[in-house]
């Protein structure tokens, strides 16, 4: 059994009433008081300082070390950060800034450069005056890398020395630093080597080509000017073994890539930049004629993905000046209501960046801004920008304002048709959908929704399920593309308004997860071609009317199988066409063999066998790693435009899977 169903197994055992023994009966005492010393700590509890040791933590080594080579460029020391993966998943990093110190440190006795990746918050970034902006202010990113690595090597350059210094087993140093060679006079800046430790990530020590390549241009967009170089040697096409990124206009050029596959609204990027107190603040903006609204926030290179106060002094500059214009050239009447926020966002792709000498977070995960100076800031840099490009484009201007007000009009009616998914009481159950197969349990916690396609599954899936815990909920037909509709079409769309009805948490800006009546929404479709497309119309209404639930964990994609195979007594499942090829060699001829083209051609005992029940079933949760690339992937196939769609399924059809 995989460790995932065995999970599920335990959870679903604790949750149904088996008791799990959690009591401890070792004695506390002085001698369990554990001293870690050095980088032990890390090693011991790795998820502390990279969240976890699977993919993304493998990954943000990299992140770590790279931005210690864009903080040297940002503080004006560097022009070329290079990143490079070889074919043992070995990373180099290396910048041509001015190179570590290579002295003494006074406190630790040590080099400098042995104190920087051995000992935690030891760095140039705690108000030295070495760095004015950095991402990486806690000053325990060469440090953990090094204790996660099963080795690391750092080579210094400057003033025609070269230093050197290896690590190996979790961050311990095989010699003191030493003078290695002479190098080239003008050769300065520093270079890091390093092996991710597989005892440390167990899962995968690959890293991901194109999680590297899009990080990597991110992060040149977000810096101007400064060059990134991204060689692969383990790419066997030579197109996709070395890419070097260096954006003049920044930000312009990020929001013109991002709106790539989108047809414009505003030919001419509305940009701003300043400073104020030591703050950097930088914005770009574009509308589209989509419905969506597209805004991406950082601060000192950091994805914020939760927003905080630079975000909200964009949307209240963006807010205040629109409705202004709007009064000022009769798009809004004296009678009129103001536009609102979300009004005034419709179909906007935005970025904001800031650069702050002193950032301060909500939360360890630093996904949300917290200081309350930048909201001003931001604010009056952006608004007083956005004021002048509307008097200066009044063609543009125009077009922008009747987008708005054209939103305020679908919101208004968007309303009204939004009051039939409310319910007055999260417990009144006779506001429930009608076909809603509820489960007796009230315990959210333990509850499951599976949504299937048409009554013939869900009268299978209503007879095999357990109902203590499992709800079933049949949809008739495809939803309604959300990406290509306004909102009032969305809310008036009786199979969307049920599941809004039955989740019970709201959506959109008044979403609230812990009002989900279900721990677990399962999406349960045919394993076919038809199946597929109504799984990602359901996916795209979830990603944009209610992400929450997916980022926290409680959207998955149940795996029917394709194949029963039979032979005598023997019944055995395949889900992919590998394993039925396997199943069919291991069991011989005389066999019968039936194709499930549907969930409805299996009967409730099969379905509960085979997909519903917990200690059989594969589950497949949805997440959401990259926003970025979730919000141009849902654009391109979901879109109006056909061309993009055909582009990306031309580039990527060899990629494809057969097995399902």
């Amino acid at each position: 059994m995989s460790d995932e169903k065995m999970m599920e197994n335990e959870e679903v055992s604790a949750v149904l009433g088996e008791e799990l023994d959690l009591k401890v009966t070792h004695t506390y005492d002085d001698s369990d008081i554990q001293v870690l010393d050095g980088l032990e700590a890390v090693r011991k509890r790795p998820g502390m300082y990279i969240g976890t040791t699977a993919s993304k933590g493998l990954h943000h080594l990299v992140w770590e070390i790279v931005d210690n080579g864009i903080d040297e460029a940002m503080a004006g020391y560097a022009t070329t950060v290079t990143i490079t993966v070889d074919k043992d998943n070995i990373i180099t990093v290396e910048d041509d800034g001015r190179g570590m110190p290579t002295g003494i440190n006074e406190k630790t006795q040590k080099s400098t450069i042995e104190t920087i990746f051995t000992v935690l918050h030891a760095g140039g970034k705690f108000g030295g005056g070495a760095y004015k902006v950095s991402g990486g202010l806690h000053g325990v990113g060469a440090s953990v890398v090094n204790a996660l690595s099963e080795w690391m090597e750092v080579s210094v350059y400057h003033e025609g020395k070269e230093y050197f210094i290896r690590f190996e087993n979790g961050g311990h140093p095989v010699s003191e630093l030493i003078e290695k060679a002479d190098c080239d006079p003008d050769k300065h800046g520093s270079k890091i080597k390093f092996k991710a430790d597989p005892l440390i990530f167990t899962e995968t020590t690959v890293y991901d080509h194109d999680v590297l390549r899009d990080r990597i241009r991110q992060l040149a967009f977000l810096n101007k000017g400064i060059r990134l170089i991204f060689i692969d040697e383990r790419a066997e096409e030579e197109s996709k073994q070395r890419y070097e990124y260096m954006f003049e206009g920044g930000l312009k050029e990020y929001v013109k890539y991002l709106n790539r596959h989108r047809t414009v609204v505003n030919p001419d990027i509305i940009y701003s930049e300043g400073h104020e107190k030591g703050i950097q603040v930088e914005v770009a903006v574009q509308y589209n004629d989509g419905y969506n609204a597209n805004v991406y926030t950082f601060c000192n290179n950091i994805n914020t993905v939760e927003g905080g106060t630079h975000e909200e002094g964009f949307r209240l500059a963006l807010n205040r000046v629109i409705n202004k214009y709007a009064r000022e050239n009769n798009f809004l009447k004296e009678k009129d209501d103001n536009l609102t926020t979300d009004d005034c966002k419709e179909g906007i792709t935005a970025v904001i960046s800031v650069k702050h000498p002193d950032p301060q977070y909500e939360g360890q995960t630093k996904t949300k801004l917290g200081n309350s100076e930048v909201r001003k800031i931001v604010s009056d840099i952006f608004g007083t920008q956005l004021e002048r490009f509307l008097m200066e484009n009044p063609d543009q201007a125009k077009v922008i304002m009747e987008k708005a007000t054209l939103a305020s009009q679908a919101r208004m009616a968007a309303k009204k048709a939004r009051e039939l998914t409310r319910r007055k009481n999260p417990l009144e159950i006779s506001s429930l959908p009608g076909k809603l197969s509820d489960c007796s349990s009230k315990d959210a916690s333990i509850c499951e929704i599976y949504i299937v396609e048409g009554d013939s599954a869900g009268g299978s899936a209503k007879n095999g399920r357990d109902s203590h815990y499992q709800a079933i909920l049949p949809l008739r037909g495809k939803i309604l593309n959300v990406e290509k509709a306004r909102q009032h079409r969305i809310f008036e769309n009786a199979e969307i308004r049920s599941m809004i009805t039955a989740f019970g948490c709201g959506i959109l800006e008044e979403i609230d997860v812990s009002k989900l009546r279900y721990n677990k929404i399962v999406i349960m479709t045919d394993a076919d071609v038809d199946g597929a497309h109504i799984r990602i119309l359901l996916l795209t209404f979830f990603y944009r009317y209610l992400r929450p639930i997916i980022e926290t964990g409680h959207v998955y994609i149940a795996q029917p199988p394709l194949y029963k195979i039979q032979k005598g007594n023997t019944v055995r499942y395949a889900y992919t066409e590998g394993q039925f090829e396997k199943i069919r060699a291991e069991m011989g001829d005389r066999l019968s063999i039936q194709r499930y083209k549907g969930l409805g051609e299996m009967d409730a005992e099969q379905l509960w066998e085979t997909t519903m029940d917990p200690k059989n079933r594969t589950l497949v949760r949805i997440n959401i790693d990259d926003a970025e690339l979730a919000d141009e992937y849902f654009s391109i196939m979901m879109g109006d435009e056909v061309e993009p769609r055909k582009n990306f399924i031309i580039e990527n059809g060899e990629f494809a899977e057969v097995d399902r």
